[in-house]
């Protein structure tokens, strides 16, 4: 088996070239070159050096990852015939994709492998920079990073990005965090003769600065809180303030008993908006319901019972194990099986108990809530109606006993009969897949808004509710439903 050496070729011009490297690089019988677009090698052409390029590799496709897969098979295919040697840009083990490839392969016996030296271009990025790496730093790929890669309060260099159309990609990610104007630097050729570095606000990366193969984009660490508003640290570092010595006094004396009646609030609020299909109110209010999510994820940490990692590992590991179809190698063919696989893994979890079923399904904060979950377990063992008409029968029927209750009962049979007359409604909700609770929070929220209309007309008339009849009031509830239908 013969060998394939790579060799790093710098981060910048000639005169940066090591020793060692250039002597390698000379005495190379055969030598690939990722790209002919790199400052050493025009020197090392006229020097009579010669070698074999990549470059009509990137010709033929639109995406890299067909690009670097090519050319790593080409290299594994050249080097069963003889010894060769590629170079890259900088060092072959910083920010190279086909070099990656060519590690996993000679890691599965298809060719022997050697990674000689090379400069990379961090160094002297620090240097044109005048950074500390120890402050902290992440290199990221931008041809491939997300906004859910950054770190905001660290420096962050961007590497791979070498045209208009990468600097835009990259413009356009930066900014689902970062504020429009927020200055950014464009380095080229660190540490060269030829080195550029320009600051611009974020907006205009790929309008006024020209990049290239040896650019790399650097973004410094926000200064404060306001400038990093969108990232998850900067909402759990408000929390802890809140929480802290010199924080709130509310937010200092609560407690999960406490926030319990906030947590039901805001969650109903947030239903409210997405009933009122207004998206600004769903921000608002899912922060809120966020806020409390937050709040008792800081008190836990703060009695040290569990902290907020606690709760991300519980639910990212439960997410996992109930997804077998996503995340293992089940196969489901519908929702309904996705359903099923996922009751027979909850049961599975909670293993074989002698409590009884509707122990856990009793929610103290709504009485039409629990209804709803005791039914949903009788059902699954079985004790239900076969179908929506048996829970119409029994509607009927526990009408009727209210009615007879109403006419000659007690007050004590009439509640007992009424509540069998909401039990059953919550059935009939069961079945047609409606929430008794969110259809209550609607009608609830339709009547707070069609009365407000009748108290403002009532305002208006510079008159008491004394002065109309029900008769004119109603008139007014009837205009307040006009107008929610204009």
């Amino acid at each position: 088996m013969k060998t394939l050496t790579i060799i790093g070729l710098g981060a910048g011009d000639f005169n940066q070239l090591q020793m060692g490297v250039y002597r390698k690089l000379k005495a190379a019988k055969k030598l690939y070159v990722r790209t002919i677009d790199h400052p050493v090698l025009e020197e090392l052409a006229a020097e009579g050096v010669k070698f074999e390029s990549f470059d009509k590799v990137y010709e033929k496709h639109d995406a890299f990852q067909p690009v670097y897969a090519e050319i790593a098979d080409a290299l594994i295919e050249a080097a069963a015939v003889e010894d060769i040697m590629y170079a890259v840009p900088g060092h072959p083990l910083v920010a190279e994709q086909t070099v990656q490839l060519l590690i996993a392969a000679a890691d599965e016996g298809k060719i022997k492998l050697v990674i000689e030296g090379g400069q990379s271009f961090i160094d002297p990025i620090f240097g044109a920079l005048k950074i500390d790496p120890i402050e902290g730093f992440q290199l990221l790929d931008g041809t491939r990073f997300s906004m859910h890669d950054i770190n905001m309060r660290q420096h962050i260099l961007i590497a791979q990005v070498y045209d208009t159309f990468s600097a835009s990609e990259v413009k356009l990610t930066l900014m689902e965090k970062y504020d429009d104007e927020y200055p950014v630097t464009v380095v080229t050729a660190a540490g060269s003769a030829q080195e550029q570095i320009v600051t611009v606000p974020l907006y205009e990366l790929d309008q006024s600065v020209e990049v290239n193969n040896l650019t790399t984009v650097y973004v410094p660490p926000v200064k404060s809180q306001e400038e990093a508003l969108k990232d998850w640290t900067t909402f759990r570092q408000i929390i802890a303030t809140l929480r802290g010595p010199n924080g709130c006094p509310w937010d200092q004396k609560q407690t999960h008993e406490s926030l319990k009646k906030y947590l039901l609030e805001e969650a109903h609020e947030y239903l409210a908006a997405i009933d009122a299909e207004d998206d600004f109110a769903m921000i608002e209010e899912l922060g809120d319901v966020l806020l409390q999510v937050f709040l008792h994820a800081q008190i836990g940490e703060d009695e040290g019972y569990f902290t907020l990692e606690d709760v991300l590992a519980s639910i990212s590991e439960k997410m996992i194990r109930r997804h077998p179809h996503v995340f293992g190698d089940v196969a489901v063919e519908d929702a309904d099986d996705v359903v099923a696989n996922w009751e027979a893994i909850k049961a599975e979890e909670k293993g074989t108990s002698n409590k009884p079923l509707l122990d856990e399904e009793y929610r103290a904060s709504s009485a039409l809530q629990t209804a709803y979950n005791y039914q949903k377990r009788a059902a699954k063992v079985g004790f239900d109606w076969p179908d929506v008409d048996g829970a119409w029968d029994k509607f009927d029927e526990e009408w009727q006993e209210f009615r007879q209750e109403v006419t000659k009962g007690s007050n004590a049979s009439r509640l007992d009969e009424f509540g069998d007359v909401l039990f059953t409604l919550v059935n009939l909700a069961r079945f047609y897949k409606l929430s008794p609770e969110e259809a209550m929070l609607h009608a609830n929220e339709k009547f707070a808004r069609r009365f407000g209309y009748v108290e403002e007309q009532v305002k208006i008339s510079g008159k008491s509710f004394s002065n109309f009849t029900l008769e004119q009031l109603d008139a007014f509830w009837n205009e307040a439903k006009q107008l929610e239908k204009e």
